[in-house]
């Protein structure tokens, strides 16, 4: 980084992840100057009042080649013509990233056309999108994959091919993967390196194939004959389950079908893990096999194993639905000197008491807070 941070950046795209990257950049001072640009004229508006830009366009031009840095944030389906718009006004000298969600076909297609091109994906988002909803701390601590491939510039690093065996013999100019990674870094990410076809059939798994079976069960809910009734019956369970339906559709349609391939293998493992599982329904022994399985596999989630993130330790509870509940939960964990390293509502019922995820930094503070809350009269799980 210069002594400007990144210099003059432009950010292409002002969704949900571009506006938070612009706003991250604007945040902690790493641009000279911020550039956006959006064919949606509303979505430019509401950049310029979130100070997501200090420029900002509905067309490209001449301008980019000012830019030191751009970022492609539009939908996956856009970014080759957008690359190829963008592609006559580079400076040889600038960097340029993608964060679509699906990088195998957008780094070959996007590597030939811009300079120093990286295909990357952050992985983290929410079900609302848009601009107004843009906040840097969605990238806070977050996973964010970098797609090296046998062209990309890299030192000190391995460069993957399709198979994800190292690439030998790249040049070394350049370190282009690493001053992405600084990039990243900046915005407080950390950066993950992987094949760019790995990547997609692993974020097949746990992201696409997750929302796809999402919108399944909603459209088997609504073509139900007693849709009305499971509808009043469904409880925080199936909301909790089918959350990631209620994202943009477009957005989310251009991510699964770009990814069709791997969405396919994908489904067609699963479809054989719910026939093996069909199977057990006459065998409780099984059954509760797999079952148990699949819980220790859950339980995994929330303590997050990798090496880059801090392990966090959780404390399940439930409060009462009423104002100023959350204040006094926090309340009586910092009078016991606890830190709250991370919190979550899980909504189980619309009406009474919510159940509520507080994570904390050790196993020590895991057990005061358990054995504080309850003294306090909370039901702790």
């Amino acid at each position: 980084m210069g002594e400007s941070g990144f210099g003059r950046v432009g950010v292409f795209g002002m969704g949900l992840v571009g506006g938070s990257i612009a706003r991250g950049l604007r945040d902690r001072g790493l641009v000279s100057e911020l550039h956006a640009y959006d064919p949606d004229p509303g979505a430019l508006e509401a950049a310029t009042a979130l100070g997501a830009a200090d420029v900002a366009h509905a067309t490209i031009g001449p301008w980019v080649a000012e830019l030191d840095w751009g970022v492609l944030a539009a939908p996956v389906r856009v970014l080759e013509g957008l690359a190829a718009a963008i592609a006559p006004f580079a400076r040889p000298g600038s960097r340029w990233l993608d964060v679509g969600s699906v990088k195998g076909p957008v780094v070959r297609a996007l590597g030939p056309l811009l300079p120093n091109f990286v295909g990357t994906h952050p992985m983290a988002g929410r079900e609302t999108p848009g601009v107004q909803h843009a906040d840097p701390a969605l990238l806070q601590s977050a996973v964010w994959c970098v797609t090296p491939t046998a062209s990309t510039d890299v030192r000190g690093q391995p460069a993957f091919g399709v198979r994800g065996e190292p690439t030998p013999g790249l040049r070394e100019e350049v370190d282009t993967v690493n001053i992405v990674s600084s990039f990243i870094e900046a915005l407080g990410a950390h950066p993950f390196l992987i094949d760019p076809d790995v990547h997609d059939r692993l974020v097949a798994r746990i992201s696409h194939v997750p929302y796809f079976l999402a919108v399944a069960l909603n459209l088997w809910l609504a073509r139900d004959p007693e849709r009305d009734r499971l509808l009043f019956l469904a409880a925080g369970g199936f909301r909790d389950l089918t959350r990631v339906a209620s994202g943009a559709p477009e957005m989310s349609r251009d991510m699964v079908l770009a990814n069709a391939p791997a969405v396919r293998e994908a489904l067609a493992d699963l479809s054989g893990v719910l026939a093996s599982l069909a199977d057990t329904l006459d065998d409780p022994t099984a059954f509760l096999a797999q079952a148990t399985e699949a819980k220790r596999t859950r339980d995994l989630l929330p303590i997050v194993r990798r090496s880059m993130l801090p392990r966090v330790y959780d404390v399940i509870l439930t409060i009462p639905d009423r104002p100023l509940a959350l204040a006094r939960l926090t309340t009586v964990l910092g009078e016991a000197n606890i830190n709250i390293r991370d919190i979550e509502i899980l909504k189980v019922r619309d009406t009474g008491g919510e159940a509520i995820r507080v994570g904390v930094g050790s196993a020590d503070d895991q057990t005061r807070a358990r054995e504080v809350l309850a003294a306090s009269g909370y039901r702790v799980r």
